[in-house]
C-alpha cells in the first residue's frame, strides 16, 4: 500500500490567533480597510476567540471548524488543525471555554468542572459564527464547511450539525451521546461516529441507539468502532489511553470522508 503524502507540509502552512464577534456580522477585509480605528476599537459583542491554520499557497479551500476536548485549546489539538491543513482545508479552533477565560488543564477535575459550566447555546454559537467568518474569507470556498470534534468537541459537533443547514459533514471522536439522540431527526448533513470499543464514558447500547435512530430518520450515520481502545484513543499527549493503530485507522477515515463530502 502507497503511503499518503499530504499535498502541503507544515512549512507551507501560515497560523495566526484572530477575533470575531459571536451572533453578529463578521466584519471583512474592505471593513477593516476603510475604518481606521479597526485594531483599537473596543468591541461591544461577546468575542470568539480562535486559532487558524490555512494553506499559504494561493488557492480557495474548503474550511473546517475543529473543536476540542474538555482539555481546552492545547498544543495537541493544534497538531491536529496544522495536519488538517497539511490536507488542504482552512482550520479553525475556536477556544469553546473564552467566556470562562480560556483555561488550558491537565486536571481531570478541573476539565469536568469547566465542561460543567459551559452554556451550550453560546457555544454553538460560536461555532456558528466561525463557519460565517469562512464565508467572510477569499481563500475560503463559502458554506462548503465541516465541523470535526474530539470528546466534548465531538458532542458538540453532532449538536451543531443538527442545527446548521448549511453544514457539509461531521465527525465525531467518542463524544458522549447522553441527550443527543433526541436531536438526530434534526441532523443536517452526513456524520461519521469514532467509537472507542472499550469506552467506559459511552455505552455500547447508546451508540447502537444513534445507529437504530438515523436508520429510523433516513440519515447518513457512519460509526465505526475500534475494538479495544478507551475513551480518548486519538490523544497522542495520554499515554494511559492513545492507541496508535486505532488513532490511525480513525484519522485515515476522517481524511477519506473529508474529502468525499468537501471536495465531491
Amino acid at each position: 500500500m502507497t503511503a499518503h503524502v499530504s499535498p502541503f507540509t507544515p512549512q507551507q502552512i501560515g497560523t495566526g490567533a484572530i477575533r470575531f464577534p459571536s451572533g453578529a456580522t463578521i466584519p471583512t477585509y474592505a471593513d477593516a480597510a476603510v475604518d481606521p480605528y479597526f485594531k483599537t476599537r473596543v468591541p461591544k459583542d461577546i468575542q470568539v476567540e480562535a486559532i487558524y491554520y490555512w494553506p499559504q499557497e494561493k488557492g480557495v479551500y474548503p474550511g473546517i471548524v475543529l473543536l476540542h476536548e474538555w482539555w481546552g485549546l492545547t498544543s495537541q489539538i493544534k497538531d491536529v488543525a496544522l495536519r488538517l491543513a497539511c490536507e488542504g482545508y482552512g482550520v479553525l479552533i475556536p477556544n469553546l471555554y473564552t467566556r470562562l477565560g480560556g483555561m488550558v488543564t491537565a486536571s481531570e477535575e478541573v476539565a469536568e468542572a469547566l465542561m460543567g459550566r459551559l452554556n451550550e447555546a453560546g457555544v454553538l454559537q460560536d461555532i456558528n459564527s466561525c463557519c460565517e467568518y469562512f464565508n467572510t474569507r477569499e481563500f475560503l470556498k463559502r458554506n462548503i464547511h465541516a465541523v470535526v470534534g474530539f470528546g466534548m468537541g465531538g458532542s458538540l459537533a453532532i449538536r451543531f450539525a443538527c442545527q446548521r443547514k448549511r453544514l457539509r459533514a461531521a465527525v465525531a471522536y467518542y463524544g458522549l451521546l447522553r441527550g443527543v439522540q433526541n436531536r438526530v431527526s434534526e441532523l443536517y448533513c452526513p456524520l461519521l461516529y469514532h467509537q472507542a470499543g472499550a469506552d467506559a464514558l459511552v455505552p455500547a447500547d447508546e451508540v447502537d441507539q444513534l445507529r437504530r435512530t438515523a436508520a429510523s430518520h433516513g440519515k447518513s450515520v457512519e460509526i465505526k468502532q475500534y475494538p479495544g481502545a478507551a475513551h480518548g484513543f486519538s490523544n497522542e499527549m495520554r499515554k494511559d489511553v492513545f492507541h496508535s493503530d486505532a488513532s490511525q485507522q480513525a484519522w485515515d477515515a476522517t481524511l477519506a470522508f473529508l474529502a468525499d463530502h468537501l471536495r465531491a
